[in-house]
């Protein structure tokens, strides 16, 4: 004697709930996991452009050496972009 009411019966909502919660903490796992990876990525392309003589190195230096000039470029490349828009 077999009882098939329950082989046809739907979740309950409590069930229902629990999956739901399963499913997003799996979700929210992966895109940290995605995330960190991405944020790894950028650490070290942000790394080796600091490095001496590379872009970000540069900009630092001549940052430094002219703060005024450096000011009014940044202002100027802003108008042109403003502009454009």
């Amino acid at each position: 004697m077999t009882d098939d009411t329950f082989i046809d019966a739907k979740p309950s909502l409590t069930e229902r709930a629990q999956v739901t919660a399963r499913d997003a903490v799996e979700t929210r796992d992966d895109i940290n996991a995605i995330l960190g990876k991405a944020v790894d990525g950028l650490t070290g392309a942000l790394d080796y452009a600091r490095r001496p003589g590379k872009p970000l190195d540069t900009v630092a230096r001549l940052t430094r050496d002219a703060p005024l000039a450096s000011l009014f470029v940044a202002f100027m490349v802003g108008v042109a972009f403003a502009r454009r828009r």
